[in-house]
């Protein structure tokens, strides 16, 4: 079989080849760069070559070959981008190409990231983000190291798993230092367990790619956490590529009291961009706009994702929500509740006021609850991503099955 891609990966004792038949192998020490064939933008391939000249990124891959993620320890423990048809299929992940060359931003350095660990709460009163007695504005936001620049140690890794942790120790707001240690092991999903997490039926002209993150914090200090020192939380955000025909599908409870989401993060979201119908929220996901919305533990349900009607391409998210537990208010401001806060968030990237833009991409985010943890406790956060692409009235019958809405309901919400 023709060889299209061929990568080596020495990391301690571990060493990972991906051929173009996509078969994982061990080799000895070699990290030289075999690819050798020109990949255009938004394609897999390209992102790896990209990548390869500021990282040894692992990549791993599914049963068929086809499905692969590459995973990165020195960019924090970052997925930074997946495809469901090797290297020559469509990269699902944003990555932020200008931002390895700039010069180290002091604020956050957005490298990108198709599944990226935050901590919370980034406002408020117990802020990780800015130092006691500053203004909450931006020019006093900086984002931690530990989940920002700082390498991650790589546990362990085979062809289709790895294992990284990071200990750090931060100070919030209210003066509290905390002692961290925060595990992510991220697993490749076999079709059969996407079709037992999604409780669905994969047809063969359906071609997916699934991965799982289960993160862990650790309170490795001598104190615990409480609502008095301030405690952390687990924040999963998975940055995706956008389009003009993408729409973001957020599902929320329609029996809970209360407004539906919190849409004025950066302003307002314009009406033209969002829609709440039956059960669905519908948020624009071009890249043309910049706004963010949020649904509380007792709105939110355990999956959300998008859909981009021009490609048939669905994504598809799964969480943990849990409305018995204490969500964190990631605001700018201490003076509201730092104790009531959202499971669920979604953002659009667009321009800024000045002109300038990050993006453009568009996420989708889940939150865990607050971490009160006593000495040596732990708490878990599990975040799951799906996409298929191929035949589109198969997908659309996905779709369905998942959202229990239609392709017409979408090209009709706004």
């Amino acid at each position: 079989m023709k060889r299209q891609l061929a990568y080596g990966l020495m990391v301690g004792s571990i060493a990972l080849l991906v051929t173009s038949c996509q078969e994982s192998k061990k080799m000895g020490n070699s990290n030289q760069d075999t690819v050798n064939t020109n990949y255009k933008e938004g394609q897999f391939g390209y992102d790896l070559q990209f990548l390869q000249k500021y990282d040894s990124v692992l990549i791993l891959s599914n049963e068929s070959g086809l499905g692969q993620i590459l995973v990165s320890a020195k960019y924090q423990g970052k997925v930074f981008t997946s495809t469901a048809d090797g290297p020559d299929g469509k990269s699902f992940g944003w990555v932020n190409y200008k931002a390895f060359n700039a010069p180290t931003d002091p604020h956050m350095n957005a490298y990108g990231g198709e599944d990226r660990l935050w901590l919370g709460p980034e406002g408020g009163p117990f802020s990780l983000y800015f130092e006691n007695g500053k203004e909450m504005v931006y020019d006093n936001w900086k984002t931690p190291e530990a989940i920002d620049t700082e390498s991650w140690n790589l546990v362990s890794a085979d062809g289709s798993s790895a294992k990284m942790e990071k200990i750090t120790e931060l100070k919030n707001y209210a003066g509290t230092v905390l002692h961290i240690k925060l595990n992510r092991d991220i697993k490749m999903l076999s079709n059969s367990q996407i079709e037992s997490d999604l409780g669905i039926e994969l047809n063969e002209s359906i071609k997916t790619v699934g991965f799982s993150t289960n993160n862990i914090i650790i309170n490795i200090g001598k104190d615990a956490w409480t609502k008095e020192t301030g405690a952390p939380c687990l924040w999963s955000l998975d940055m995706f590529m956008p389009s003009d025909s993408t729409v973001i599908l957020v599902p929320y409870d329609q029996s809970a009291k209360g407004k539906i989401a919190t849409t004025d993060y950066f302003g307002e979201i314009d009406k033209s961009r969002i829609s709440m119908k039956d059960g669905v929220l519908y948020f624009k996901a071009d890249g043309k706009s910049r706004g963010k919305l949020g649904l509380s533990p007792f709105r939110a349900k355990t999956i959300a994702g998008s859909y981009d009607l021009s490609n048939g391409i669905l994504t598809v998210t799964k969480f943990e929500v849990d409305s018995s537990k204490t969500y964190l208010n990631q605001e700018w401001t201490t003076k509201k509740d730092p104790f009531t806060g959202d499971a669920v968030n979604a953002y659009n990237d667009g321009p800024l006021t000045d002109g300038g833009q990050m993006g453009p991409f568009y996420e989708i985010e889940s939150v865990s609850p607050a971490a009160f943890l006593k000495p040596t406790e732990k708490l878990e956060h599990s975040h799951q991503v799906y996409h298929f692409i191929g035949d589109k009235e198969q997908v659309s019958l996905l779709l369905n099955k998942l959202f229990n809405i239609t392709v017409q309901d979408i090209q009709s919400a706004f």
